[in-house]
Parts: C-alpha cells; sequence; structure tokens
C-alpha cells in the first residue's frame, strides 16, 4: 500500500538531548569541554564586563569553533546557517530548539577579546591536562615535526616593496604577470597578508605563500600538546622545536624524535643541555654534512622505536588540513591563525580521547 504524501503540522514537545544518538562520539566530548570551560569562567568573568547589553557567551563561541573543527564547516557564515537546522550543534551549545543562531558578524567582534587573553592556549592547556589525567600522556619520549599551511592569500596580491608609484589593480580577478621577475621574500610582500611568505617543499615543487606549523606529540597515543605557528621563512624547525621543548614540565630525563631536518648541530646540542636524548633521522653521510648524532644513539632500541613512532605526527597534520580546514587557511596573520590552530588541535585530541576512552580498558603501553 502507497503511502500518504499529505503533510499535517503537529505540535510536539522535544528538546535536542532527546534527539543525539546516545552511542554519537560527541556525547564523550561534551563533557570534557564543559569541564575545560568550566575552569576558564573565572577569567571570563575578567574579560567581560558586568554591565550593559548581554553578549553570545564565550563558552559557545569556543564550543561552536570546535564543532566547525570536528565536521568540517569551512566558514562562521556556513555555521550559522547549520545552527539553525541542526539538532547536534544546538545540543552541544545548549540551546533550546527554538533558540535563534547567532550572527556569523559575532565570531569576529568577539574574537579580539579571546585573543587578548589567549584563551585558546588555554583551553589547549586544560584539555592537555585532561589526557593527563587520565593518564593517556607520556611524559618521557616525544616527536617534533613541521608543515607548510597554506595561507589565505593570492600571489595575484603580492607587492614588490616601494611600488607606490604602480596603479592599484582593478577589477575584482586582475590579469597579473610575473613572468621574468624574481620573487624573493627580501623583495615582495602579500597586500592580503603581510605575514604570509613564499615557501616550498623542495626544488621540484612550487614555491606558494604559506605558514609554517610545528607539533610537539607525545608517544603514549598519539596527542599532540602544543602546536606553533610562524613565518614559513622565519626561524628554522629546530629552533621553534627546542621553544615547545621548553614548554614541558620538570626536568627529568627525556628522548624527542624528529625527521632529518632537525639533524642539526644547534638542535641536537639545545637537547643535550635541556637532558633530552635527540632522536632525531640521521643524514647520509656525505662529504658536504655530517650527521649530528652518531652510534652512541643510534645503537640503543629506543632510537629505533622513536624513529617508528615519530611517523605519527603526520597522522595529526593531516587530520589538520583534511577536517580541521587548515589545508588553506581562512583567517589572516600569525595571531589569528594561532588561534585557530591551538582550538582545531585541541579538537583533535578530544576525538583521540572519546575515541581511546571506547576501547576496552588495558594497561597502559610504555610509550
Amino acid at each position: 500500500m502507497r503511502g500518504d504524501t499529505t503533510l499535517q503540522a503537529r505540535m510536539i514537545a522535544t528538546t535536542p538531548e532527546q534527539l543525539v544518538p546516545q552511542d554519537h562520539p560527541i556525547r564523550r566530548i561534551k563533557p570534557i569541554v564543559d569541564r575545560a570551560l568550566a575552569e576558564l569562567s573565572p577569567l571570563f568573568e575578567e574579560i567581560y564586563s558586568r554591565v550593559g547589553r548581554p553578549s553570545i557567551p564565550p563558552e559557545h563561541l569556543l564550543k561552536a569553533q570546535l564543532l566547525m573543527a570536528l565536521f568540517s564547516v569551512p566558514s562562521a557564515r556556513r555555521f550559522c546557517d547549520q545552527l539553525q537546522y541542526n539538532m547536534l550543534f544546538k545540543w552541544f551549545l545548549d540551546l533550546n530548539v527554538d533558540d535563534s543562531p547567532f550572527h556569523a558578524s559575532t565570531f569576529s567582534k568577539n574574537q579580539e577579546r579571546l585573543l587578548s587573553q589567549d584563551i585558546a592556549r588555554r583551553f589547549l592547556l586544560q584539555i592537555v591536562a585532561e589526557a593527563r589525567r587520565r593518564q593517556l600522556l607520556s611524559e618521557d619520549h616525544f616527536s617534533v615535526d613541521g608543515t607548510l599551511l597554506d595561507a589565505w592569500a593570492s600571489k595575484k596580491s603580492v607587492r614588490s616593496y616601494g611600488d607606490d608609484h604602480e596603479p592599484p589593480r582593478t577589477g575584482k580577478n586582475p590579469n597579473v604577470n610575473y613572468r621574468g621577475q624574481r620573487l624573493t621574500n627580501d623583495t615582495h610582500r602579500s597586500t592580503t597578508d603581510p605575514d604570509a611568505r613564499f615557501a616550498r617543499k623542495g626544488d621540484s615543487h612550487q614555491a606558494r605563500l604559506c605558514f609554517a606549523g610545528h607539533i610537539l606529540m607525545e608517544h603514549r597515543n598519539g596527542l599532540p600538546i602544543d602546536i606553533q605557528i610562524t613565518r614559513s621563512q622565519g626561524d628554522p624547525e629546530w629552533e621553534v622545536a627546542l621553544r615547545m621543548l621548553d614548554g614541558l614540565e620538570g626536568k627529568r630525563r627525556r628522548t624527542v624524535a624528529g625527521d632529518r631536518a632537525y639533524d642539526a648541530r644547534g638542535f641536537v646540542a639545545g637537547c643535550r643541555a635541556r637532558r633530552i636524548t635527540p632522536h632525531v633521522a640521521q643524514y647520509s653521510p656525505t662529504v658536504r654534512r655530517r650527521s649530528a648524532i652518531d652510534g652512541r644513539t643510534t645503537r640503543h632500541p629506543g632510537y629505533r622505536k622513536s624513529q617508528r613512532w615519530r611517523k605519527r605526527v603526520e597522522e595529526v597534520f593531516g587530520w589538520l588540513k583534511t577536517v580541521g580546514g587548515g589545508g588553506k587557511l581562512r583567517f589572516i596573520g600569525l595571531e589569528r591563525n594561532q588561534f585557530w590552530a591551538e582550538l582545531t588541535i585541541a579538537a583533535y585530541n578530544l576525538v583521540r580521547m572519546a575515541h581511546i576512552a571506547q576501547q576496552p580498558q588495558r594497561d597502559p603501553v610504555p610509550a
């Protein structure tokens, strides 16, 4: 028998809580997020005024950023459109079914207040502290790595220094011909994002406007505990890695793994000065360059284990660029992209922690 297609309006009494499946992974993520935001509540009281018109709660703004990373929502405007009808989003933000979504401009208006107090960094530290409380982190073994992230700037936005006499380009997408010109970071800058720099992965790759992303990952469950966004032609990777290692608590003996980019005498000496054993991949012995480590480090089984574990950092970069939306950065400037990166890495840790919590309990594997 064919069903009836006649639609009739009904009065229903339901809440988003009833519509979200009980076995959905987001249910294991939300309590962690709520506890972290409760710890940050005193700070929110300080940065918001006690008088005037109430604004969108900062908890909603941070949760919205997490949802954008978790569900690959490309923009704040797209998220606000989905918030009108997506019951899972409303449940995560503790909204009712008939609550109106906030406007997309709320993100840009309130982001400056959150940036001024380094809220994203504090939130990431709360998530890392929760992982440590659950004994999911290794305190002794780590990996560092870096990657290039495409900036929100086109090559057409590049202008040379002192080009005031050049007429302004007209049109939304003007034709620009750089044939025969040498574009370098010393002579040219992007007018869209002055912090972006030309970089390329290798001699056979095209140079593009990028930022550099650096991650410090622990070895027990592959959770990133720190991330830094820098100019792609700024400090070497190993100098940024040393700064991240300085953020580790305690003075215990540790190991850190890395690829050949970290096989530098400065990095090896800096690690040893911090009582950290550098388990970096070695350069092949050539006349032009020799490895900064020798058999005294590489002969141990722990070196081979570190070299195997360090490759898991590529999983983090892959998630960051695909699910997290970092394949093409959508913010301009170092500060805003650092804010995005810290919240996105926090979202990655939340997904991993929810997945680990679902697995059968077992004894921690020595990392």
